[in-house]
């Protein structure tokens, strides 16, 4: 899932190459992936862009006051073409659900990966009380201080991993990053974060600074195209199962659930004991 880097990437190759430019039309492939009605998709055309920026992990694309929001869920992408085709694209066909047009023949194809559709589309005229995802978000996990993280970690129940992944807690994280910063931060997936001490608190904040504002220096000036292969590249634990920890050498383990997975390192992060791999495993301390 393309989390608070990729996602300000992305921002920020359209500020680059889409600012400035006009819409000259807006093909709807995925009906379902389209969840407004008014303004209409439509009303786009004709209108410069003005504007694309990031809130928590939807990319907005501002065109002259009209709003473009994309949430790219788990399997969504947005892919720039130097020169799109002229035909309209056939609705259901493929992974394609939006196509925007821009003046210069250039523009880009919103698509989305697999049977399992999550990519949601809006246009709108005030994302944050039109966007109902955008008006539950918690503070941006890289604008919130490290008293206010204090206290919001200290006032949820339950684990860690579920609560840096929480939207309506700090907004941004999913769970890749959520993996690698608990592997900077030395500390449980399933430790409670009511629990943490006052120093793990701190290192948790500092984790979560760290390890999202280096990856956005990869990452902001890259190709889209080139965006997803490097945050592979430089994962330390996440999708690393089996493989061994790059600062102590243990193996890198998972836990899995129903549609989703963590992972993690048993030397790092659990003072040597493997978790169950069970959703309701015991936590450790």
């Amino acid at each position: 899932m393309p989390e608070l880097p990729e996602v300000e990437a992305l921002a920020a190759f359209l500020r680059e190459n889409a600012v400035g430019k006009v819409v000259t039309r807006v093909d709807l492939a995925g009906i379902q992936s389209l969840k407004t009605f008014d303004p209409p998709l439509s009303s786009l055309a004709g209108l410069e862009v003005t504007g694309a920026s990031r809130t928590g992990k939807f990319l907005d694309l501002d065109v002259s006051g009209i709003h473009l929001v994309v949430h790219l869920a788990r399997a969504g992408w947005l892919h720039w073409r130097a020169e799109l085709p002229t035909a309209p694209p056939k609705p259901g066909k493929g992974p394609l659900a939006v196509r925007v047009h821009l003046d210069d023949g250039a523009g880009f194809d919103l698509t989305e990966q697999g049977t399992r559709k999550g990519l949601a589309v809006y246009v709108v005229r005030s994302p944050s009380s039109e966007v109902p995802g955008i008006a539950r978000l918690g503070p941006d996990a890289l604008a919130v201080d490290a008293e206010a993280f204090a206290a919001l970690m200290k006032g949820r129940k339950g684990q860690l991993k579920g609560a840096l992944t929480d939207q309506t807690l700090v907004s941004g994280i999913g769970n890749a990053y959520s993996d690698e910063i608990l592997h900077v931060a030395k500390l449980s997936p399933f430790k409670g974060a009511d629990k943490l001490t006052d120093d793990e608190v701190l290192r948790l904040y500092d984790a979560v600074r760290t390890t999202l504002t280096d990856a956005l220096e990869r990452q902001v000036g890259q190709q889209a195209a080139k965006l997803k292969g490097e945050k592979r590249a430089n994962l330390r634990v996440h999708a690393r199962t089996g493989l061994p920890c790059p600062v102590c050498g243990d193996t890198v383990r998972e836990v899995s659930f129903a549609d989703t997975s963590l992972q993690y390192c048993p030397t790092c992060q659990t003072g040597g004991k493997p978790l169950a791999d069970r959703r309701m495993s015991k936590l450790l301390r």
